[in-house]
């Protein structure tokens, strides 16, 4: 059988793939899903998948096959190819994690835990967010520009909870399901009642070797409230400080991002980032309730405030990375302030900003990585925005940073 009719016939894997369901209740929604976002970190294992003939494949011609696959299909919607190797059955899925490398190697985005590990070295992952005021909802896309056909990559989306001491943005793997109790959930940003500060939480620590809470007010629900499929805690793995204008002069915003979750080291010469390999063991498996409990202790959307604070911070080996604004230039002959974002961003707006590695002598970080912007944030049209991020980021902590940008900061401008 020849390659292109292997990856043909993968292709036509799709739809029966796709009606698996992978979470049980949540089974009628896994079509949906699966062409929202990435892939399913998690796939569909049970034994009610019926592998093939495709299952009993040596290994060294399974390797081969995937290593192909992957390489020939390097950008989406065609790298749906690698998922479906992923989603045939677990000898193939095994094999597909051992090729498929993290972003900060091969510079591309392909399972949902891409989206928690640092971003390339040498150029940044590109994508845009676009805003949605109505439902004020938040789309982070991959890609450098909206399609026409409304075919774009959706990686993270995020929704604003206005509360009345703060501001939450709740963020979601998916654009349709932004509730805390549901294993699409990744994480959360918080705002102080100015929106001055912001704090970002992560739904999993960022070492694969989980931090043991050993405080119970760091469970984000009593055991008793909710299923015991939701994960037990949220983790700071970073601060966000606007500064205040109290002058009321006129400039961009001030802001500094403490990663609480990334050491300094990690930009010095060879150092690292913190890279986790997968989510959280399903819950599923984890904490299989019997059928009575199932009935009696449904999953529920949980927002009260109350059960979501104090939460836990995670902490680097370390002094913390630290980013800041890029110091603009004022233009004389067109009166405001510039940065070069190389074509990325066309419109004038307070929300512009880049991020570098704030950092000592001490540090010994050399000048070329201290010069190098980590993050930028821009308007390219009404309600779009671009973000590009790069090593030692995530898309989620870089979605996280940019999303404080959007809330309302009348004591900053």
């Amino acid at each position: 059988m020849s390659f292109k009719s292997i990856v043909r016939e993968l292709k036509e894997m799709k739809d029966g793939i796709g009606n698996i369901s992978r979470r049980g209740v949540e089974g009628k929604h896994w079509r949906r899903r699966t062409r929202s976002y990435i892939a399913p970190d998690q796939g569909p294992l049970s034994g009610a998948l019926q592998q093939g003939q495709w299952a009993n494949l040596p290994p060294e011609l399974l390797l081969d096959i995937i290593q192909r696959v992957e390489e020939s299909e390097t950008s989406w919607p065609a790298r749906n190819v690698v998922v479906f190797c992923a989603s045939v059955c677990r000898s193939w899925r095994e094999i597909t994690k051992e090729i498929v490398k993290t972003p900060e190697e091969c510079g591309r985005l392909t399972f949902p835990i891409s989206l928690k590990q640092p971003g390339p070295r040498d150029s940044p992952i590109q994508c845009f967010i676009r805003r949605d005021r109505a439902t004020s909802t938040y789309l982070l896309y991959f890609g450098l520009t909206p399609s026409e056909g409304q075919s774009d990559k959706l990686l993270l989306a995020a929704r604003r909870i206005r509360r009345p001491t703060s501001t939450d943005f709740v963020i979601s793997l998916v654009a349709d399901d932004f509730s805390r109790a549901s294993n699409t959930y990744v994480g959360k940003l918080r705002s102080n009642f100015l929106g001055t500060k912001f704090t970002i939480y992560d739904s999993q620590p960022p070492y694969d070797t989980a931090v043991q809470p050993n405080s119970r007010s760091s469970r984000r629900f009593h055991s008793k409230q909710v299923s015991p499929r939701v994960p037990a805690c949220n983790y700071s793995v970073a601060t966000i400080s606007y500064e205040l204008n109290v002058l009321r002069t006129r400039g961009p915003r001030r802001m500094q991002c403490t990663m609480h979750s990334i050491p300094i080291s990690s930009i010095q010469e060879g150092g690292t980032a913190p890279t986790p390999t997968s989510f959280p063991q399903s819950f599923d498996e984890q904490f299989s309730p019997s059928p009575g409990l199932r009935k009696k202790d449904p999953v529920t959307d949980i927002c009260s405030t109350s059960l979501s604070e104090p939460l836990v911070p995670v902490q680097g080996s370390g002094d913390p990375l630290i980013l800041k604004n890029k110091a603009p230039r004022w233009h004389e002959h067109l009166q405001c302030w510039c940065l070069n974002f190389r074509g990325r961003v066309t419109v004038a707006s307070v929300k512009n900003f880049q991020l570098v590695a704030s950092v000592e002598p001490s540090h010994n970080v050399s000048a070329v990585e201290q010069d190098k912007v980590i993050l930028q944030f821009g308007k390219i049209g009404k309600d779009i925005f671009t973000m590009d991020y790069r090593y030692p980021l995530s898309a989620f902590q870089a979605f996280a940073i940019c999303l404080s940008s959007f809330d309302t900061k009348p004591a900053c401008e």
